[in-house]
């Protein structure tokens, strides 16, 4: 049993090119998950703040029922 010279050239070259591919492929797929990563770490630091800004806002609204019972209290 014998092959053609230009099957075993081609089917090396056909390796070769989707080797390529695969790295050009997962080279991709990291730069989308470093992408994904930093929207992510930015998000969770704004959750942070809106949530700190909740809190602030929660104490503000207690300390002005607060005054205004002390306004309503005095004849």
């Amino acid at each position: 049993m014998s092959f053609d010279p230009k099957i075993g050239w081609a089917l090396l070259l056909a390796l070769v090119l989707e080797t390529a591919a695969v790295f050009v492929w997962t080279g991709d797929a990291s730069a989308r998950l470093r992408m994904v990563e930093r929207r992510l770490e930015a998000e969770s630091t704004l959750a942070e703040r809106i949530a700190t800004m909740e809190a602030q806002l929660t104490d503000a609204r207690a300390s002005l029922d607060r005054i205004e019972r002390r306004l309503d209290a005095k004849p």
